[in-house]
C-alpha cells in the first residue's frame, strides 16, 4: 500500500484516507493530524512569562498592558511583595512583586532606578502592577487542552493555579489571577478545572495569602444556609436584596438581615407599597444610609468615644493586640489607639490595621488632626508638629501597624484579644463573610471581644454570643 508521508494532514484528511484502502497512516502522523485539526481552532489566549526560569502565563483578558517601569514609591508598613506604589499616566497602582509572593528567591536589588517586566492587570475594577523576571509573547490555545495540575505540580500553592498547558512544545503554568488578587466569585469556580485529588494543607510557602482549610470547609457549609434566610416569600424585598448587592455590594446575611427587614419596612411606608424598587445607585445610597454605624470614616465624638470605651474587657495582660480589618484612612485604628492606652495604661499595645484602599494605609502614619478635634477628648494624646500642626504623640502612632492587606485573605496575625470589624462583613460576598468570620473564631483568644457595626450581628453564628455592652455591639465566643 502507498505510504503517506505528508505531516500537515488534518483530521478530516484523516477519515478521508482511512476509507481508501491503497493509503497506510503512521500512528504519529494520526496523532499529529488531530493535535493540528484541535489548534485550529483558538478559543484562548494568554500572555506568558517566566519566573525562576519557568514558563507561566495568565489570560489575556486580565491584561491591561505590558511595561517595563522603576522608580516605584515605597510603601510602609505593607506587605514583602508590595515594592510600592506607580504612577500610571494619573493612576497610583500598587506593584506586586511575584517572585516574592510565591517566596521565589529575587537577587537583591543593587540599583532602586532600574526597570522591571511589568504586566499591568486589571482584576474587577483594581489594576495592578505585576514584575515578573521576563515577558516572553502572546500564545493562542484551544481552552479545552488546559488540564488541571497535579496536587504536587510546581513550587507555589495550588489553589493558585487554573492550570497547565502545552504549546510549541512548551509547558506552561497559567495562573489564577483572580485568585492571587482575591477577587475569585463562586461563579467564577465554574470554569476552573476540576480536580478529585487535593493536598492536606493549602499552606505552601509563609509568605503567601493561603485560607485555612477550616475555614474553607465552614464556608461551603455555611454558605447555601445564609442565602435561604431571606424573605424569599416578599418579592419586592427580594427585589431590594439583589439590588443592593448589584449596586453597592451589599449583601443580606445572618450578619445584617434583621437591620435589612426592618429598614425595608421603613423603606416601603416612604415609598409607598409596591414603589419600593431601587432604579439607581442613588436609591442604594439611600436605602443604606442608615446602616452605617455612627462616626463611621470620620473622627469619633467624645460620645462614642466613651461608649466603645464602655465596650472593652478586663484585661490585665502585658501585651495587648487588635485586629482592626477596614482601617481606611485611619480615624478608627487612632482613635481605637487613644483608647487603648486609656483602658490598658500599663499594656503594650499593638493595633494591626488593614484595608485593601493602599493610597489611605500609605497616608495614615502621615495624619494631622484639625484644630476642633485635637482639643477635644483626643487631646491628651496629641503633640504639635513643627508647622505648629496637631498629629498624634509617638507613643500612639508607634502602637499601630498600617498594611495594605484584604482582610478575606489568611494573615500571619497572631492571636488577638480585640478585633474591631465596623460595616465590613456585610459588603463582602456570603463566601467570604463566611470565611471571615471563621477567621476571627481561630484568631480571638477566649476572653477576647469582637466589635461589630451598630447594625451587624454574629448572634446565630456558631460559638458566638452578644454581651451586654451598651449601645456597641459587641460578641465573644461560647
Amino acid at each position: 500500500m502507498e505510504q503517506a508521508n505528508n505531516e500537515d494532514l488534518t483530521a478530516a484528511a484523516v477519515a478521508a484516507i482511512a476509507q481508501d484502502n491503497t493509503t497506510q497512516l503512521t500512528p504519529e502522523q494520526i496523532a499529529a493530524a488531530i493535535k493540528k485539526e484541535q489548534l485550529s481552532v483558538i478559543d484562548y489566549k494568554m500572555v506568558t512569562f517566566s519566573l525562576a526560569d519557568k514558563d507561566y502565563a495568565i489570560d489575556i483578558m486580565k491584561v491591561k498592558e505590558i511595561a517595563k517601569a522603576g522608580h516605584f514609591t515605597y510603601v510602609p508598613n505593607t506587605m514583602p511583595f508590595v515594592l510600592g506604589v506607580y504612577n500610571l499616566r494619573g493612576e497610583i497602582i500598587p506593584i506586586i512583586d511575584l517572585r516574592l509572593f510565591f517566596n521565589i528567591d529575587v537577587p537583591e536589588r543593587t540599583n532602586n532606578n532600574a526597570l522591571e517586566n511589568v504586566l499591568i492587570v486589571t482584576i474587577e475594577e483594581r489594576t495592578f502592577g505585576i514584575v515578573v523576571d521576563a515577558i516572553d509573547k502572546v500564545v493562542g490555545i484551544q481552552k479545552s487542552t488546559i488540564q488541571p495540575p497535579h496536587p504536587l505540580f510546581g513550587d507555589i500553592n495550588i489553589k493558585y493555579i487554573y492550570g497547565v498547558v502545552e504549546s510549541n512544545n512548551r509547558l506552561y503554568i497559567l495562573l489564577d489571577i483572580d485568585r492571587i488578587f482575591g477577587a475569585k466569585t463562586e461563579d467564577d469556580e465554574e470554569d476552573t478545572p476540576k480536580q478529585d485529588i487535593r493536598p492536606v494543607s493549602h499552606a505552601v510557602n509563609a509568605q503567601e495569602n493561603t485560607v485555612a482549610p477550616v475555614a474553607e470547609k465552614v464556608a461551603e457549609v455555611a454558605a447555601p444556609v445564609e442565602e435561604k434566610k431571606a424573605r424569599k416569600d416578599d418579592i419586592n424585598y427580594k427585589f431590594v436584596c439583589e439590588s443592593l448587592k448589584s449596586f453597592r455590594k451589599f449583601n443580606i446575611s445572618s450578619v445584617n438581615e434583621k437591620w435589612t427587614e426592618s429598614r425595608f419596612d421603613e423603606w416601603e411606608k416612604e415609598k409607598g407599597e409596591g414603589k419600593t424598587q431601587l432604579q439607581n445607585e442613588g436609591d442604594a445610597d439611600a436605602f443604606i444610609k442608615p446602616f452605617y454605624s455612627r462616626c463611621n470614616g470620620t473622627w469619633w465624638t467624645k460620645e462614642y468615644a466613651d461608649a466603645v470605651y464602655k465596650a472593652l474587657p478586663e484585661n490585665s495582660a502585658k501585651q495587648i493586640s487588635v485586629w482592626n480589618p477596614g482601617c481606611g484612612k485611619g480615624y478608627e485604628a487612632y482613635s481605637l489607639a487613644c483608647l487603648l492606652k486609656k483602658r490598658y495604661p500599663n499594656a503594650r499595645i499593638r493595633i494591626y490595621g488593614h484595608d485593601i484602599d493602599l493610597l489611605s494605609v500609605s497616608n495614615a502614619p502621615l495624619i494631622n488632626l484639625p484644630a476642633n478635634v485635637a482639643s477635644d477628648w483626643y487631646a491628651p494624646y496629641t503633640t504639635k508638629t513643627v508647622n505648629g500642626e496637631a498629629t498624634f504623640d509617638k507613643s500612639i502612632k508607634d502602637m499601630i501597624l498600617f498594611e495594605y492587606h484584604d482582610c478575606v485573605n489568611t494573615n500571619a496575625l497572631p492571636v488577638v484579644d480585640i478585633i474591631f470589624a465596623r460595616d465590613i462583613i456585610s459588603f463582602l460576598p456570603l463566601e467570604s463573610q463566611n470565611k471571615l468570620i471563621a477567621d476571627f473564631g481561630e484568631k480571638i483568644k477566649g476572653n477576647g471581644i469582637v466589635i461589630l457595626g451598630d447594625n451587624e450581628s454574629l448572634v446565630g453564628k456558631d460559638k458566638w454570643v452578644e454581651k451586654d455592652t451598651g449601645s456597641v455591639k459587641a460578641f465573644s465566643k461560647q
